[in-house]
């Protein structure tokens, strides 16, 4: 489509082909709704995307989100995507050294083996025990909470009654979660792999009164109905491009290199100016969706900005030759790393890590979190590289605000990249830097993305991957039916800033399709 081509109306135009509005087209087209998706960069995806940040290697790598478990099955099963997950046969593993031997903890590969090494660590079955009441607690608030994501918004009530278990309604909706990892578990290990899930991409403490870190750790639990996390096969970019298919055979249009610049309406149509290389023109619809944070919505219909966000993470990417060797022998670096290795997290290093950068400082041990994608998934690597034993290597960092990065982004990204790496070769028998492999122009295979780095690449407001402050999943004033609605009528807001949004989910952008099905219905 060209500019001069652009002047006809749509029932829907999405701005944004990311996930969410890609999952929205999606729905609207097959609904039969005349669809036009707007996207600013040069392809579709968002951050759900696959590529090959190496130069001359064939590694299609998860460059940004990476691992899946908000998105229900019914959105697959709905729009008939060729999309498939696998399930990790581990868990996680911790390393940690005590009396002097380096030893950790290794969830998974079976109840008795998870068990024994729940003994070897701790000395006795309790932390085990306490694991298994609390997870299976918070299974059962999964198993209620997660089908509501796809309804309409409960109100806080009639979600209390649905999980209908007051126990897990204190602990994790109205006591912050360090009051439950303290109360239950006496490890500070056990205690701090428990805490991991209240902090990815959320900067709070456990004791945060705002419940920040709560909301953050239900999110991370009910996937699915179990809180699994699973390994997206052929990458996430697999999934994005399932989605767009989905959307151009059910008849949507999508066009690239189109940046939505402008939202006129008066709550029943709306006028979008986008621009392109060829200059500015509109489109009109009956309904617009914005697949963009809530400040881009803002932008967008001059409206008041909301509260600026503030991402507090890194992503790292890697690809090794082959996996380190750990210092704790008794753990084959294959299940070690094929679940989450957690570095530099346990309970009090979490709170030490939160309280230096809230004092403006880099964290002297820096939090991080790995995974292997090519163990559970090796079809994200060429077959040369598969048969020589190269693996990638995914590392999310914690506790490093967007503001700590602000004097100097380059500078403070290679220092913490550089203090962050020094806390997992801690844990390795061999340096991490041995085993990297090297592009076509002989430089390390490894790529470090700041906060300020995502806010420039993806235009996520602060660098927070949830777009603002994750929400509860009930309604709030103001949230509307569906917590996709503006103050706008026909205005809906479908990304990952939407209530229920956040992670790779396509919640918001099934909700925004049902909350426009349901206006326009006969």
């Amino acid at each position: 489509m060209t500019a001069h081509e652009a002047h006809r109306s749509y029932d829907a135009v999405v701005v944004g082909a990311g996930h969410n509005g890609l999952v929205a087209a999606a729905y609207l087209a097959r609904a039969g709704r005349s669809v036009l998706v707007l996207e600013r960069l040069g392809h579709t995806g968002g951050a759900a995307v696959s590529t090959r940040p190496f130069a001359g290697v064939d590694a299609r790598l998860s460059r940004y989100s990476y691992l899946v478990s908000l998105l229900p099955k019914k959105i697959v099963r709905d729009l008939g995507l060729d999309f498939r997950v696998r399930a990790r046969t581990i868990s996680s593993y911790t390393p940690v050294e005590r009396a002097g031997r380096a030893t950790g903890l290794l969830v998974g590969g079976g109840e008795r083996r998870t068990r024994e090494a729940f003994a070897r660590l701790t000395g006795s079955e309790r932390e085990y025990e306490a694991w298994q009441r609390f997870y299976g607690m918070t299974g059962r608030v999964a198993e209620r909470v997660f089908p509501t994501l796809t309804e309409p918004l409960p109100t806080r009530d009639e979600l209390r009654r649905r999980i209908d278990d007051e126990e897990a309604w204190r602990t994790l909706f109205e006591a912050p979660i360090g009051v439950a990892v303290e109360d239950r578990f006496a490890d500070d290990l056990v205690r701090g792999v428990v805490l991991t899930d209240a902090l990815i991409g959320t900067f709070a403490d456990a004791h945060d009164p705002s419940l920040a870190q709560n909301r953050c750790f239900l999110y991370h639990v009910i996937g699915g109905g179990t809180g699994a996390w699973d390994v997206p096969v052929g990458g996430m970019g697999a999934l994005t491009d399932a989605l767009a298919t989905a959307a151009r055979e059910a008849g949507a249009v999508m066009v690239t290199g189109h940046e939505a610049v402008r939202i006129d309406t008066d709550g029943r149509a709306a006028e979008i100016t986008y621009r392109t290389a060829d200059g500015e023109a509109t489109v009109g619809a009956r309904h617009v969706l914005v697949n963009a944070s809530p400040q881009a919505l803002a932008e967008l219909t001059g409206d008041a900005p909301p509260t600026p966000a503030e991402g507090a993470q890194l992503k790292v990417n890697m690809l090794l030759k082959r996996l380190p060797r750990l210092r704790d022998d008794s753990v084959d670096p294959r299940e070690a790393f094929a679940g989450t290795f957690h570095i530099a997290e346990g309970y009090e290093q979490l709170a030490t890590a939160h309280a230096q950068a809230a004092a403006g400082r880099l964290p002297a041990a820096p939090p991080s979190e790995i995974y292997c994608h090519s163990l559970t998934d090796p079809t994200i690597l060429g077959p040369d590289l598969v048969e020589q034993g190269y693996q990638t290597l995914t590392l999310f960092g914690l506790h490093t605000p967007a503001r700590l990065f602000e004097a100097d982004n380059d500078s403070v990204r290679e220092e913490l990249l550089k203090s962050t790496l020094a806390q997992l070769d801690a844990h390795l028998a061999e340096p991490l830097a041995d085993c990297l492999a090297v592009d076509a122009d002989g430089r390390p295979c490894i790529e470090a993305k700041t906060p300020l780095d995502l806010e420039r690449d993806l235009r996520l407001p602060g660098g927070n991957i949830f777009h603002r402050a994750l929400a509860w999943p009930h309604t709030q004033e103001g949230t509307g039916r569906w917590g996709v609605e503006t103050g706008h009528a026909n205005v809906l807001l479908c990304g990952a800033g939407a209530v229920r949004g956040g992670g790779v989910s396509g919640v918001p952008g099934h909700n925004a399709a049902m909350a426009v099905l349901e206006s326009t219905a006969d």
